[in-house]
């Protein structure tokens, strides 16, 4: 697969550098709200803020897998000015080497009511660890521990909002239907016990970090001698991007899932090759993580201070998981012109049908052209309805089913190409000034 690939899985960026103690964090700022409140955007189940980087907005995702916050995908347009700054490289997730990268010190860091005067962050150089194209929407940055360390962060994933509470303030109400699970803090990583069922076996108890930062469901380590063996009926996939490169592995189901009394069947599992974690230092008894797909199942409460994690059953508990049924991966591509007739045969105006892009020209008042994000084909998994009928990385799709696709958000369309098995899809795309149209029926890999 391309270099340039990124998914919405975006996996826990793991930093194994050596970073001085910074004992300043975030503070409440006075005369704002006792409990500052944020609404963020959830996409792709993964959690995006916005935050203020010294009087810049910026968009972050909300990634409690990374220990100081990392900027990329900036450009002139971001006139983003930072402090002290000075190279260093950087190790993570992946099987290439260590990234080139900047460390600036004594940066403004705003977020709802809370303020960080001192923070350190970190500016990968890299210009093919870019998020937004896989995301649909623009996104500056991840961070991480520095928000969660020294407060009860309220995650309400059903009603999109995240709350900051002050320990030394919090009045420990919680719903009636809540439980409270240890939440294990190993440098400022935060792990939680849980049992798994994979292939019929005997319930095993795991170790997982909880992950804001993946998209994904639950990623195992493979472990013969512990009973985590990948089940035999998997399929090699990308599973994302980290630091230092692609990371792949086997996607599968397991089949129980279980955080403290709650049992979730049949869970998105994927067991990435354990090479990608070859340069990582601080596994030790981790046997892997929990994603935003199980992650948004449960209104909680991460309580660091304490060492707790407090989760509540919401609306999307029994949502079932979704997996790439037609094996293609798609992504933001530049932009195109797209040209809409305004009139219809009698010359009467049609209803305005919606705003597709930020430049629209009215020709003659009878046709309209906008300029709207173009969306293409960025790998095929090998042996797919998709590759099987034969589309091909760079293909433009310009219709899912007789719908334009500029009408909808790349999540959006996503959905539309993976509804559900047995769905005969049909796809309009553009490949080299020539339209093309491909049709294929979704099937499971699971029989």
């Amino acid at each position: 697969m391309a270099k340039s690939l990124l998914r919405y899985l975006l996996l826990s960026l793991l930093l194994c550098i050596s970073l001085p103690a910074v004992s300043q964090g975030f503070a409440f700022n006075h005369g704002k709200e006792k409990s500052p409140k944020i609404h963020f955007e959830l996409v792709n189940n993964l959690i995006v803020i916005p935050l203020e980087v010294n009087g810049t907005p910026l968009r972050f995702i909300l990634d409690s897998g990374v220990k100081k916050p990392i900027l990329f995908n900036l450009t002139d347009q971001d006139s983003v000015a930072l402090n002290n700054v000075s190279k260093i490289s950087l190790q993570g997730l992946g099987e290439g080497d260590p990234i080139e990268a900047l460390r600036s010190t004594g940066n403004v860091f705003e977020i709802a009511g809370l303020k960080n005067p001192y923070q350190e962050v970190y500016v990968v150089l890299d210009r093919s660890m870019n998020f937004s194209p896989a995301l649909g929407i623009n996104v500056h940055g991840i961070i991480g521990y520095d928000l969660f360390r020294d407060h009860i962060v309220e995650l309400n994933y059903g009603r999109t909002f995240l709350r900051f509470h002050n320990p030394d303030d919090f009045d420990g109400k919680m719903p009636r239907s809540a439980i409270t699970l240890p939440l294990m803090l190993q440098g400022s990583k935060a792990f939680v016990e849980a049992g798994v069922v994979v292939d019929g076996g005997e319930e095993v108890e795991v170790k997982l970090l909880v992950d804001t930062g993946s998209g994904d469901a639950v990623w195992l380590f493979p472990d013969q001698e512990e009973g985590l063996k990948v089940p035999e009926t998997h399929y090699e996939e990308f599973l994302g991007r980290g630091l230092s490169g692609i990371i792949y592995g086997k996607r599968t189901k397991i089949d129980q899932l279980r955080l403290g009394p709650h049992v979730i069947t049949d869970a998105k599992a994927a067991f990435p090759d354990m090479a990608s974690f070859n340069a990582l230092k601080d596994l030790q008894d981790r046997n892997g993580s929990l994603g935003g797909a199980v992650l948004k199942r449960f209104n909680m409460f991460i309580n660091y201070p304490a060492g707790e994690l407090t989760l509540t059953r919401n609306a999307r508990f029994m949502d079932p998981f979704h997996f790439n049924l037609a094996g293609l991966e798609l992504e933001h591509a530049g932009m195109r012109y797209i040209a809409e007739k305004i009139t219809d045969s009698r010359g009467v105006v049609r209803e305005d049908q919606g705003n597709f892009g930020n430049v629209q020209i009215l020709l003659q008042n009878t046709t309209r052209l906008s300029l709207v994000p173009e969306i293409v084909v960025s790998a095929i998994r090998a042996g797919s309805p998709a590759d099987e009928v034969g589309l091909r990385e760079g293909d433009v799709i310009l219709a899912v089913n007789g719908k334009p696709v500029h009408r909808y958000k790349l999540q959006e369309v996503i959905q539309m190409i993976n509804e559900k098995e047995g769905k005969r899809v049909k796809l309009h795309i553009e490949r080299f000034d020539s339209d093309l149209v491909f049709s294929f029926v979704l099937k499971t890999l699971f029989k």
